[in-house]
C-alpha cells in the first residue's frame, strides 16, 4: 500500500463549464476520441455523464481518470 497521502481530485476549468446537453469532444488518449452529448453533472463538476454518438453507449467520467471533456463550439 502507498505511504502517499491522499490527493483531492479536482475538475478542469473545461469541466466546472459543463452543463446537461452541451456538445462535447471526449479524449480518452491520443488518437482516441470521440463526441457526445453532456447528459448529466454532478454538482461540483468531477463526474460526467456522456451519451456517446453513434451509439456507443452512455457512460461516467471522472476527473481523475485522466480524460478531456471539451465544449464544441457550434
Amino acid at each position: 500500500m502507498s505511504e502517499q497521502p491522499l490527493h483531492r481530485a479536482e475538475p478542469s476549468a473545461d469541466w466546472r463549464k459543463l452543463r446537461a446537453g452541451d456538445r462535447v469532444n471526449v479524449r480518452m488518449a491520443p488518437g482516441y476520441e470521440t463526441a457526445g452529448l453532456v447528459d448529466a453533472v454532478t454538482g461540483d463538476h468531477t463526474a460526467v455523464w456522456v451519451d456517446l454518438d453513434g451509439g456507443r453507449g452512455r457512460t461516467l467520467l471522472h476527473c481523475s481518470d485522466g480524460v478531456e471533456i471539451l465544449p464544441l463550439h457550434p
